[in-house]
């Protein structure tokens, strides 16, 4: 009889590094001995090697395991998650209403999404865009029934479509039968086989609820990938909410895409209900970083630079995301990261309309060189909720190969015994709207005082609240305490009241107190917004000593 492996490698290779854990089997029980991260380009081999010497000089124990010597480290079972890099659609139509509806169903996808219309391209041009080789789909659009400034540009996306697939062997196709029907699309195919699976048929149009939802579950589709770690946050998210019965909300920010995922508990036996988006938009950094990202990041950022060095540095951080990992380059990755969580909070309005979840997870290898209070800042300047969540961390990226294994089962059996070592706590957000935050353009509102009294067992702490501040009070990691906030005028804090209790949990940044304003309010001038930014930023990363 076999017996069963005691060791587990779990890898989650991303677009900019490789993340490599080391997990074992004790009294029955997955432990999570050790992880690193290195660049993607490294020897998945020498990172596991480089692990398991840390295992062996930590424990005597584990140190005379035969499976963990170096020697036998190739015998190792592997569950192993990939990103790989973002296929590129090529979204035209016959009129830019058009376009733009369905190039923002593209971007509720992974997809990264380019675009041209006959309004605003000649054939030409557009020939030119589908010869690329960069385009892996394209998706021609009209409306149902086609509108009248439509009708007359049919014939020509019908034979540049099929035009497109007769040139290009590799090249798939997303259209209408409205398109597919018409003789110039017969014609410009020619001697091409239209039944080779490159010419897919789906509802382009996105005027009704059921065609959106064919059109991202078809685009899903052909992304799909059973190994891909992002896609695979879809199935863990919602087994951890079941597992841990909570309404859970993850946020991965990675180098070539991002996550906004919500999970609820199902009812009497229900599978879990979950809702969000999987997208190119997230990345850290888009492959061209251009006026409206450099302009997004600047927006983050305490720093003096102008436009046309960020534009530098963000494309110098696209290159070689490694470099310069410390100091000003953590604070410009948070910026970042920063930046991507807005514009995934941008595409989620739905999500935001409700109470926080019970539990926040951050997920990202964008993550990895901030401090914890730089972490829980970055979520509370972009998903600004009245409420109060905890936070915690996927410091190993163990989630996205969990999520990957296809048996349900299997993968709650796993995750019930890795819970607890996957996510390290990072403490409790408690959000308040209407406490007096500062208005845009700099000045205060009028505002009084708060109350902060916090109970941790038989212990009481008192902690005046200055109108409009972020607050950060430490509380150990696993500590359970009561948070009492009291004011003299009324707030929002799910309803209006002018006091609140809510049970917190510590964690590495301790309990966070945002008095801030709902949405938050920047001042507009550069100069302004960066000092209170840099107020903010001082209480998140370590002193700078020079």
């Amino acid at each position: 009889m076999t017996r069963a492996p005691r060791t587990l490698a779990i890898i989650d290779t991303g677009g900019a590094t490789t993340s490599v854990a080391l997990v074992v089997r004790i009294d029955r029980r997955w432990r999570l001995l050790g992880s690193m991260a290195g660049p993607a380009e490294l020897p998945v081999s020498a990172l596991l090697s480089a692990v398991a010497e840390r295992v062996r000089a930590a424990d005597a124990d584990l140190a005379t395991w035969p499976e963990l010597q170096d020697e036998a480290l190739d015998a190792v079972p592997i569950l192993a998650a990939r990103s790989r890099p973002t296929g590129r659609v090529l979204v035209l139509g016959a009129s830019r209403r058009t376009v733009g509806d369905l190039e923002a169903e593209a971007r509720q996808t992974g997809w990264r999404v380019a675009t041209a219309s006959t309004e605003t391209h000649d054939p030409r041009e557009m020939t030119a865009l589908g010869l690329d080789p960069t385009v892996d789909l394209v998706l021609i659009g009209i409306s149902d029934p086609p509108g009248p400034d439509e009708r007359a540009a049919l014939d020509d996306l019908a034979a540049l479509g099929g035009a497109l697939l007769r040139r290009r062997s590799d090249l798939r196709i997303m259209t209408s039968a409205a398109i597919r029907s018409r003789r110039a699309w017969v014609d410009a195919l020619g001697d091409a086989d239209p039944e080779s699976g490159r010419a897919i048929d789906v509802p382009a149009g996105t005027g009704r609820r059921g065609e959106r939802d064919a059109l991202r579950r078809e685009l899903d589709h052909l992304r799909q990938d059973p190994e891909d770690g992002r896609a695979g946050m879809r199935a863990v998210i919602g087994t951890l909410a079941e597992l841990l019965d909570l309404r859970i909300e993850l946020l991965e920010v990675g180098f070539d895409g991002g996550v906004r995922l919500q999970a609820e508990p199902g009812i009497a036996g229900a599978l879990p209900a979950v809702r969000g988006v999987i997208t190119a938009a997230g990345a850290l950094v888009p492959p061209e970083p251009g006026d409206d990202t450099v302009d997004e990041v600047l927006a983050w950022t305490t720093g003096s630079l102008d436009r046309h060095r960020m534009g530098d540095r963000l494309r110098d951080l696209r290159r070689r995301p490694w470099v310069d990992g410390t100091g000003e380059g953590a604070r410009l990755r948070m910026a970042a990261a920063s930046a991507a969580l807005m514009r995934l909070a941008a595409m989620t309005p739905e999500l935001g309309a409700g109470s926080p979840p019970d539990l926040t997870v951050i997920a990202g290898g964008a993550f990895s060189g901030a401090p914890p209070n730089a972490m829980v800042m970055a979520v509370a300047d972009t998903i600004r909720r009245s409420g109060s969540t905890q936070l915690a961390w996927d410091h190993a990226r163990l989630l996205g190969p969990i999520g990957t294994i296809e048996d349900p089962g299997e993968r709650r059996s796993l995750l019930a015994d890795l819970v607890h070592d996957a996510l390290v706590p990072l403490g409790s957000l408690v959000m308040v709207g209407g406490a007096g935050g500062p208005r845009a353009g700099g000045r205060r509102r009028a505002g009084r005082t708060a109350r902060l009294t916090l109970t941790v067992a038989d212990d009481t702490q008192r902690q005046d609240l200055a109108p409009g501040a972020l607050t950060f009070v430490d509380l150990a990691p696993g500590t359970r305490a009561e948070a009492r906030l009291d004011f003299h005028d009324v707030i929002r804090f799910g309803r209006r009241t002018k006091r609140a209790s809510v049970q917190v949990t510590g964690g590495l940044a301790g309990l966070v107190v945002d008095l801030r304003d709902v949405p938050l309010n920047l001042p507009e001038r550069r100069d302004r917004r960066r000092s209170r930014l840099a107020e903010w930023a001082a209480q998140a990363w370590p002193r700078d000593d020079r």
